[in-house]
């Protein structure tokens, strides 16, 4: 796959994969989530997949409003995207610190994309990263919040 240069838009790429990827794998954790905390859990990380989903969107669309395509697809995920793909047969103690993880993670690559954006003079994107990123330390606090 080409990649765009310019590195505003690469910023909202890896942005972009590392929210589809971190969306598939709290998608499948709401799936497969057991125990006494089932509940809790299954509405919790459905509750966040679906955050991040209608954020995927909004990623995309402001890659296009920039003039590039914006990448599409599990392969040219795959190749972006800095999150590894879900554990499978793990406890929800491991689902909770995996996700919290993967949220720290995409909050450095939001984090990044915003000193691009700022470099660049480009505040609609910053301000669109910025809001992502408060999103996903929140989603991280809570998940460790539940590991007291």
């Amino acid at each position: 796959m080409t990649r765009n240069t310019d590195p505003v838009v690469k910023a909202l790429e890896q942005a972009l994969a590392d929210t589809f990827t971190l969306a598939l794998k709290t998608q499948n954790y709401h799936w497969n989530v057991v125990g006494p905390n089932f509940f809790g859990l299954h509405n919790l990380f459905e509750e966040q997949y679906t955050d991040a989903f209608g954020a995927v969107d909004e990623l995309a669309e402001r890659i296009r409003a920039l003039g590039a395509a914006a990448p599409g697809g599990l392969q040219a995920f795959r190749e972006i995207s800095r999150i590894a793909d879900a554990q499978e047969g793990i406890d929800a103690k491991a689902m909770i610190d995996d996700l919290a993880a993967g949220n720290e993670a995409v909050g450095a690559t939001l984090k990044a994309g915003i000193a691009a954006a700022g470099s660049a003079g480009d505040d609609a994107t910053a301000d669109l990263l910025t809001g992502r990123l408060a999103t996903h330390d929140k989603a991280a606090w809570m998940l460790r919040s539940l590991r007291g």
